[in-house]
């Protein structure tokens, strides 16, 4: 009876000192709290409307040739005609090209954004690399994305001690 009772004590002692725990961390509201990400999207969010403009002028453009197109083909000829539909083509697909340039996956905008991004991306990483090994966490999840997860609890979140831990 002894040998079993200090078998299940050694067992438990043995659990509770390898325990790990599972965390969490927010990262949105994390990234919401470092005044140099607001920077980034303040900066982001000019560069992407100077791209819109552009854009929309290169289809203000198309829609002008258009619309005066409209109006005086009847008086055209057909070699006009087709001159007219060709520089039209060009400057409709000027424009879309344009905005895929821009704003598509992997376009001028979306390279700008990971290459603002990625210091504070970094950096917030970093923390929560030491907020896990301080803690001794199995993981540490990202909770942002509230469909995954249907119940967290609240003192397994580490998202203000990865802010504590952040250098900017």
């Amino acid at each position: 009876m002894k040998k079993i009772l200090l078998l299940s004590v050694v067992l438990i002692v043995s659990q509770s000192i390898f325990a790990q725990r599972n965390g969490y961390v927010d990262y949105e509201y994390v990234l919401s709290k470092i005044p140099s990400y607001q920077v980034v999207k303040a900066k982001l969010d000019g560069i992407s409307k100077k791209m819109h403009k552009e854009v929309d002028a290169k289809f203000k453009e198309f829609d002008l040739k258009n619309k005066e197109y409209q109006d005086e083909k009847v008086l055209l000829s057909e070699e006009m005609k087709k001159k007219k539909i060709e520089e039209l083509r060009r400057l409709e697909n000027e424009a879309r090209n344009l905005a895929r340039k821009y704003f598509a996956k992997g376009g001028d905008l979306d390279k700008k954004r990971r290459e603002l991004e990625k210091p504070i991306h970094e950096e917030i990483l970093r923390a929560i690399s030491e907020v896990g090994q301080e803690g001794n966490y199995a993981d540490i999840e990202n909770s942002s994305y509230a469909d995954i997860y249907l119940y967290v609890n609240p003192k397994y979140d580490v998202s203000d001690d990865v802010l504590k831990k952040i250098s900017f």
